[in-house]
């Protein structure tokens, strides 16, 4: 009986020290909260994957030169719930995304929203310290 005892908290122990990079996989410190851009750009590609949806696309810069964006944000099976689908982006689309950035100036963030062509919006990731729209203020797909 003291065997099985040992050997299931032994077992809890290291399930639990394994465990603990997937909560980093989640953390927010990459990301500059306290600061939203917005992105006007054409759609490249939109994948519809877990762990995370990706939007990417090309934005003309000030200077004129293109930048190909990547944007992140929920897993397909959250995402529904703020009313996207796999149909939601196609490549060509012309779409304006409010997004928070990354600290080290990479063209890369997490969608706090997207404006498709047509005008609808659709709520993107929302991050504790940022503020952003409530997904009731978004009409489903």
């Amino acid at each position: 009986m003291k065997y099985k005892f040992r050997m299931v908290l032994a077992v809890g122990v290291g399930v639990s020290i394994l465990s603990l990079p997937l909560l980093a996989h989640h953390g927010n410190a990459a990301y500059d909260t306290g600061k939203n851009i917005t992105l006007k750009g054409t759609v490249t590609q939109w994948i519809w994957a877990n762990p995370h949806c990706v939007l990417r696309l090309d934005v003309t810069d000030d200077r004129g030169q293109v930048v190909q964006w990547t944007a992140e944000t929920e897993n397909p099976s959250s995402m529904i719930h703020f009313g996207w689908s796999k149909q939601s982006l196609k490549p060509g689309d012309q779409v304006t995304v409010t997004a928070i950035p990354v600290k080290n100036g990479n063209p890369v963030g997490r969608i706090i929203e997207v404006v498709l062509p047509d005008g609808q919006k659709l709520a993107g990731r929302v991050l504790p310290l940022s503020e952003s729209p409530k997904p009731e203020d978004y009409p489903k797909q």
